[in-house]
């Protein structure tokens, strides 16, 4: 299993809006694809800007190689950033995942 994580920052004054465009169009998006284990995004307000920190779980490269793309480890973006985010960071970053347990 990879852990997959993404990272951006958007304009406080943005947040709630973005929150709201990532639930209705990038969440599907990931769950859409075979191999897609689960999607969270974390939010946090720091003075101006909010940072979102988006994780998501795989069964293996080939399946995120479905969702992102050749190069794995390029940070996949929606036409609707350009209206949210401050800068574009290329890349993700992957682990893989040794352990890991849910609530019982």
């Amino acid at each position: 299993m990879i852990c997959r994580m993404w990272h951006g920052r958007t304009p406080r004054s943005k947040a709630d809006a973005y929150a709201s465009f990532v639930e209705q169009r990038a969440i599907p998006d990931y769950q859409s694809v075979p191999g897609n284990l689960s999607v969270a995004v974390l939010r946090r307000d720091e003075g101006d800007a909010t940072h979102f920190l988006t994780v998501t779980y795989w069964e293996s490269e080939d399946c995120i190689r479905a969702f992102a793309g050749d190069d794995v480890l390029k940070a996949k973006y929606y036409p609707e950033d350009q209206d949210y985010l401050l800068e574009f960071e290329p890349l993700v970053q992957h682990f893989s995942v040794t352990a890991k347990a849910d609530a019982p």
